[in-house]
């Protein structure tokens, strides 16, 4: 017999999903993002600090933010992740390389996670976070990944069919098999990403690097554009389909 998923508990799951992409939020806003009656937020608040993952803010702001005991978890996660195993030695070395960020990005269900960054030692860089979901329309990585996932996939990740501008940005990629983004996630930065693929042809992910626009340009595009390609083929166990489904 099929055991019963506990409301409470994606509640909870999904209250503190909320809390990190909001904070500091507080209870009236929290039960608004949930849709639901403040005192089942309040529940959910209560379990969380009680658990210790979020605390009340200090200072003048009023609400509730995660705690570091996130970060524990996370780097569990991310040390078991296979990828991000495999893949620390090359990224290491094209950091080396490129003189600028590093970032490993994965697929993780409906969306794409930033799982390991290597900062640019440059005073002034652009850095992603670990743990940013990144846009699945107007990124790097999108255009770097969607041409590559069948029709089905595609539209389960962008709740519907790409648009023209989407189209056109995923050719690119096909065209010379990386992806580049000029602001689209953080502005003033320039991000060059390809794919990686796993046996049988499907994309699993992303290496990316991340340079501030006025040390970006042509020349160096194409540079950073041919390590990260490069890196992406030593990382993958598989090749890309023959006929991507955005040509």
């Amino acid at each position: 017999m099929a055991v019963k998923a506990s409301q409470s508990g994606a509640r909870i799951l999904h209250a503190l999903e909320l809390i990190a992409q909001h904070q500091p939020v507080g209870v009236s806003d929290l039960a608004r993002l949930l849709e639901t009656n403040v005192a089942a937020a309040q529940r959910a608040i209560a379990t969380l600090a009680e658990e210790g993952w979020i605390r009340p803010v200090s200072g003048r702001q009023r609400g509730w933010e995660l705690t570091a005991h996130i970060h524990t978890v996370a780097q569990h996660a991310h040390g078991s992740h296979d990828l991000r195993q495999r893949a620390r030695d090359a990224l290491e070395q094209l950091w080396q390389e490129a003189g600028e960020s590093v970032l490993l990005i994965v697929l993780d269900g409906d969306r794409f996670i930033v799982v390991d960054v290597l900062e640019s030692p440059h005073y002034v860089r652009s850095a992603p976070p670990v743990g940013l979901v990144v846009p699945p329309r107007a990124s790097a990585t999108a255009w770097a990944i969607l041409p590559f996932m069948s029709a089905e996939r595609q539209a389960a990740l962008l709740d519907g069919p790409p648009d023209c501008e989407l189209l056109a940005k995923c050719a690119e990629t096909i065209q010379r098999g990386y992806a580049v983004s000029h602001g689209d996630v953080f502005a003033g930065s320039t991000n060059i990403a390809a794919p990686i693929f796993e046996l049988g042809g499907d994309p699993v992910g992303a290496v990316l690097v991340s340079v501030p626009n006025d040390r970006a340009g042509t020349e160096v595009e194409a540079r950073l554009g041919a390590l990260v390609m490069g890196v992406a083929r030593q990382l993958s166990r598989g090749s890309p389909p023959e006929q991507p489904s955005i040509a």
